[in-house]
This record gives C-alpha cells, structure tokens and sequence, in this order.
C-alpha cells in the first residue's frame, strides 16, 4: 500500500476518512512517500499526533522517507512509533528464498539530499529493487542506479486539474515529463507510479483530481 502527501494537520477531514478506508484493505507493507506535515516551517506537534493516529491503523511493516515540507527534526517521533524511516539506505525483505530490497532516499526537491549511491550500496546489482523518494524528479538517476520500480509523490497530480485531470500546473520541477506527473509511468527498464497523494496542501482544495490510496500487487514473472 502506497500513501503519499497526506499533510496531516492541514486535512483533518481527509485523514479520518483515509484510516477507515485502509482499514478495510489487506496489504503486506505499508509505504509512505513524503510530506507529512502541512507546512514547511513552524511547529510540527499536530502533525505527530495525526501521525500516531494513522500509525495506529497501519499494518506492522510500514517504510517511509521525508518529504519537502518535512524536517528531519520529525525523523525520532516517526520512528518511535514504528515507521523505518529510510534516509538514503535500504532494508532488505525476506520471504522464503526470495528477497526484495527497499531503498529510500531523504528529499530531493528542496533540501537536495537524496544520496542514490548510498541508498543503492548494499543491493546487488541485478536483484529486485524499489526505491521510495518524495518527488519523481530523480528518475533518470534512479533507472541509472538500477532500480525495477520507482514509487513517488510530491505533484499532487496537479490537485487542481482540468476536466479529464489535466492539471493547470505540477509541483515539481520543470524538468520532470508532464506524463510522469501522476499514476503509472516507465523509463528505460525501470517502472514508475506517481501517487497524486492523499492530503492537499497550500489550499485544502482538490478539483478534478481525487485522492488516492494505492495497492501495488507485485508479481513474479
């Protein structure tokens, strides 16, 4: 399960509605793709407690990376309640003879953080990957590094879209191909989904572009 943008203190009523929906979802892991809070400055104790909130509704195996509005000052609290917190490193999953490594890398967009070749150094070349970063702007490098799948979020989708969920303008950097702004994408041999988030940010508005939460099914072929 894949959630991304849920700018807990900005949309109270969203997040109510977001854990009686996952409430209902069967899932292994749980990812978490950025920009927990709803500001990118200022205190961020309400965004905790909304945390604590949605933690509580999370399967045990639950993986996240900082996004742009995000301090890393949040990093312990995060972590305290049971989310593993990537900042460029990996974890490696097990299941009987097989394995899939987890990388996250800390934001790329604002902070410009994000370390792929540190987040990448303990995964084999040729095995499994799936790297989690806040924004997908970082694609080319992270296809360079070798990763099978890309999960992200930041753009909002637009948030505020056209009919048809054109959106008026994306929240990322202009480098980054309009259609990778939001759902399933490629690039060379690397897959790419780009979550239009939960939350909303700025304005508590969406148009054209409803929220989302994501299942990813992995399947070995």
């Amino acid at each position: 399960m894949h959630l991304s943008d849920l700018h807990v203190d900005m949309n109270p009523g969203a997040m109510h509605r977001m854990t009686e929906l996952i409430a209902t979802l069967e899932y292994d892991i749980c990812v978490l793709t950025g920009d927990f809070r709803g500001k990118v400055f200022g205190p961020f104790d309400t965004t905790l407690l909304g945390m604590t909130r949605v933690r509580s509704q999370l399967s045990e195996s639950v993986y996240g990376v900082l996004g742009n509005y995000d301090t890393v000052r949040m990093l312990p609290e995060l972590e305290a309640m049971g989310i593993r917190m990537l900042l460029n490193e990996s974890e490696t999953i097990v299941r009987g003879n097989q394995r899939i490594h987890l990388a996250g890398v800390d934001d790329a967009h604002y902070y410009g953080a994000a370390n792929l070749e540190k987040a990448a150094s303990r995964i084999p070349r040729g095995e499994f990957s799936i790297l989690l970063s806040h924004t997908p702007e970082i694609y080319k490098q992270a296809a360079y590094a070798g990763f099978k799948l890309f999960l992200s979020g930041h753009t909002h989708g637009g948030q505020i879209c056209l009919p048809g969920s054109i959106p008026v303008t994306l929240s990322s950097s202009s480098n980054l191909p309009r259609h990778m702004g939001a759902g399933p994408w490629s690039y060379r041999t690397m897959t790419g989904y780009t979550s239009v988030g939960v939350g909303s940010s700025v304005v508590p508005v969406r148009f054209n572009c409803p929220p989302e939460i994501t299942l990813h099914h992995l399947q070995c072929i």
